[in-house]
């Protein structure tokens, strides 16, 4: 079950170990990191590559292939005692049993799953220990989402905020007992999405995770 008052989760913090460092002294409850399978190692990165070059990019990021990488072995080591969330990326369906094996082989008990591909989190959604949250970054892929779990009650799922209105919010409480979102940068954006009825939110900003959590522990 999720814990009472906004769960807050440190977007992308656990790709860089200095940020994870900086998440973990705000006491955020979730720290999120992309992983990706590439030459059958899980790296932790949100950057792309070319296909099978290793050269990796984003819209406003280039960086060399002989960059130092971060493994998610790494990641759950230096991590240890804090809850991760872990954001698949890519169609490789070993990703999944991959993703369960290393996190039983450094003996993690508890781990948070999300994927914007949903049949990654269908082939793990009963496995204990595992909290499987269904991503959505659109109104139509909303709607796909609700017919994909029609009938069904999941443990979270993640929608951008552009998508989101009091009475979508309604119909994903129904279904999930976690409705986070994400971009939440500023205070405003934070009240705005809770009086809409979410109850996670997905921030870069960890001065505001910090207020969020200060507010919630005085009850306000």
């Amino acid at each position: 079950m999720v814990a009472e008052g906004p769960v807050v989760i440190a977007h992308r913090a656990g790709n860089d170990l200095d940020r994870l460092d900086r998440a973990r002294a705000t006491a955020v409850d979730l720290v999120e990191a992309d992983i990706h399978l590439f030459r059958g190692r899980l790296e932790v990165r949100h950057l792309k590559t070319l296909g099978p070059v290793p050269l990796l990019w984003d819209r406003w990021e280039v960086r060399s292939p002989w960059s130092p990488r971060l493994y998610l072995g790494s990641l759950l080591d230096a991590a240890r005692g804090t809850h991760l969330l872990l954001d698949l990326k890519g169609r490789n369906r070993r990703l999944p049993a991959m993703i369960v094996d290393t996190v039983r082989a450094h003996g993690v008990e508890q781990v948070s799953v999300c994927a914007r591909w949903w049949p990654y989190l269908d082939a793990i959604v009963d496995v204990a220990g595992v909290d499987v949250i269904y991503s959505a970054g659109t109104l139509r892929q909303v709607e796909r989402l609700r017919r994909h779990l029609h009938g069904r009650h999941v443990h979270g799922v993640s929608v951008h905020a552009r998508a989101l209105d009091s009475q979508t919010v309604g119909a994903l409480r129904a279904m999930a007992d976690l409705v986070a979102t994400w971009p939440v940068n500023d205070p405003e954006t934070a009240g705005r999405l809770l009086a809409l009825g979410v109850n996670g939110l997905i921030t870069d900003d960890l001065d505001l995770a910090r207020r969020v959590i200060d507010d919630r522990r005085r009850g306000s």
